[in-house]
């Protein structure tokens, strides 16, 4: 690590009241959630993808009472 670096995590952990190594956690686990929230995997057999892509390809059902709220204007219109 540079000593350039270095200074600047000090100073940024200084500045949140932390330790450097606490800095170093905190900061790295928000970005390591941050990362993974998108990244999940659904592993699926052939048979249950199949599945999955008629499901999605499926007419929805009809909801009476969703399609009269989606028609009513809003109150910010």
């Amino acid at each position: 690590m540079t000593p350039k670096a270095k200074s600047m995590l000090r100073r940024a952990a200084s500045v949140e009241r932390k330790t450097v190594s606490a800095f170093i956690l905190d900061k790295g686990l928000a970005a390591a959630a941050e990362t993974l929230a998108d990244r999940r995997e659904f592993p699926l057999s052939a048979k249950q993808y199949d599945a999955f892509i008629a499901a999605l390809d499926a007419p929805s059902k009809s909801r009476p009472r969703l399609e009269k709220l989606l028609k009513t204007p809003s109150v910010l219109e």
